[in-house]
């Protein structure tokens, strides 16, 4: 889906529902981990607020969380759904499957935190790449579909960076939930939010889950 397309192309971004690491406050990257049980009726009910869009066209990141929600919402709104890989996770490399506690005190995490931008995680990437490989991802989509996209936290983030003009090095500012839903229009290269972080069961707006001052 070229930026610059005529038609207007309608994209809703949807996280993945919760997993067991999530409440673990741990770091999955690009590691291969199920939905939990919360996180399957998470998407259940995000799939019953998907029905009411017209959407043509599910895509998703091949990591089993993503295909696990996507796959839910699919049968819904009675669509297959494709994958790809530039929609996985960022690829935390030595920091995956630890704890925030337990990396918060490493001298490298403290850098990336500092300049995600141009610091790469150890062994992974930059938060740069990320964007550019999830905006990679969206160039595929043909002008003037209506494609839900079902990706993870910090690549949705960067992707409305993107769209919002936010400067990337502030993408931690946007809040992205499990299964929280953004929409986006597009149309003449111009994008346009309709909301943002929208949740099917909003009484986990205040769940601390992530955004918890204490590691």
């Amino acid at each position: 889906m070229p930026l610059e397309a005529s038609k207007t192309t309608s994209l809703i971004l949807m996280r993945h529902g919760e997993t067991a690491w999530n409440r673990e406050r741990r770091v999955m990257g690009n590691a291969d981990i199920r939905l939990s049980p919360n996180g399957a009726e998470q998407s259940k009910r995000a799939a019953e607020l998907l029905a009411r869009f017209p959407v043509d066209r599910i895509l998703s990141s091949p990591l089993s969380r993503a295909r696990q929600t996507a796959e839910i919402v699919a049968g819904r709104v009675g669509l297959e759904f494709e994958t790809d890989a530039d929609l996985e996770e960022v690829h935390f490399g030595d920091w995956q499957g630890k704890t925030y506690r337990e990396i918060v005190a490493d001298p490298r995490y403290r850098g990336f935190l500092s300049d995600p931008v141009g610091t790469a995680t150890p062994g992974g990437e930059t938060i740069q790449d990320v964007q550019a490989r999830g905006l990679r991802a969206l160039q595929k989509l043909e002008p003037g579909c209506h494609a839900l996209v079902v990706s993870h936290g910090d690549v949705i983030r960067t992707l409305i960076s993107r769209f919002l003009a936010v400067p990337l090095r502030e993408f931690r500012r946007i809040r992205v939930d499990n299964c929280g839903l953004t929409a986006v229009s597009i149309a003449a290269g111009h994008p346009e939010v309709k909301f943002l972080n929208v949740l099917a069961d909003p009484d986990r707006a205040w769940d601390p889950l992530h955004w918890s001052t204490k590691t």
